[in-house]
């Protein structure tokens, strides 16, 4: 496995690219992964490299160690006797907030493997991935609340559209955790799997969706975006917008001899010509 070409802040962030996944983990093990601003900025550099790179048509997620991520690194936060208080705006308007946006906008897919807790912004994080797998032993926590905080990283947005009104705002308020089976039967998660099976499986589907139609994939995920601010009549006009671009992709074209000659498609994940 290659290490992915200008990867940044070597350490914290361990960067590799095979068969068109590039692989992010997080590598701050002995913090439990959590955030600081060295680990954000590797996190946002990748990404942004991956959007741009032909060579990556997949993403997938994990984290080093025994945890997935566990949310802000508090150690940077300390707050001192008779010291001012902590814009925490400041840090979700130039660092959380970009994160999400990132992940959510990324032309390709991402595959996050929760390997353990993913407590905080690291739930979060995790939930905004487009497909999400976690250990059995894994479990997430809507920790803000045991702080005095609200849940941040998209986590009042998501949490209610994945599992629900009612239970959203008892995880939200009681901030106990969930754990991955209950997790997947919720339909927080795409599937919970068995420890010693997950970077597979993980890998598998990762593999899966690099040798794709990347572009449409793309517009897979613009129509997702999407949908939930939409009424249904917008977002049929969205669908027909974004379908007329498919329809002019080579991946389109593949797809549709591959299926006339009974054969497995060969994808080339290639934007249409403007």
């Amino acid at each position: 496995m290659s290490a992915h070409a200008g990867a940044s802040a070597p350490g914290v962030l361990l960067e590799s690219l095979d068969k068109g996944v590039l692989t992010l983990t997080l590598n701050r093990p002995e913090r439990f992964n959590s955030f600081n601003m060295e680990l954000h900025a590797a996190l946002a550099a990748a990404l942004d490299r991956a959007r741009s790179d032909d060579s990556c048509r997949a993403v997938l997620l994990t984290g080093a160690g025994k945890g997935f991520c566990a949310g802000q690194d508090l150690s940077d936060r300390s707050i001192a006797p008779g010291t001012a208080r902590p814009d925490l705006g400041e840090s979700l308007e130039t660092r959380y907030n970009p994160l999400i946006r990132a992940i959510k906008a990324l032309p390709k897919p991402i595959v996050c493997a929760v390997n353990g807790a993913a407590a905080g912004a690291g739930a979060n994080i995790a939930l905004a991935c487009d497909i999400v797998l976690a250990a059995k032993s894994a479990k997430f926590l809507q920790a803000f609340a045991r702080i005095g905080l609200l849940p941040d990283s998209g986590g009042t947005w998501t949490l209610p559209r994945l599992i629900g009104e009612a239970r959203a705002r008892a995880a939200i308020l009681l901030a106990e955790p969930i754990d991955a089976e209950r997790a997947e039967a919720w339909g927080m998660i795409y599937r919970a799997v068995d420890d010693d099976a997950l970077a597979n499986e993980a890998r598998a589907i990762a593999e899966k969706l690099a040798s794709g139609p990347t572009y449409g994939y793309a517009l897979i995920k613009e129509a997702l975006n999407a949908s939930p601010a939409n009424s249904l009549n917008a977002q049929l006009d969205l669908e027909r917008d974004l379908q007329r671009k498919a329809g002019l992709s080579d991946d389109y074209a593949e797809g549709v001899g591959a299926f006339f000659e009974k054969r497995a498609p060969n994808f080339t994940g290639r934007r249409p010509a403007p």
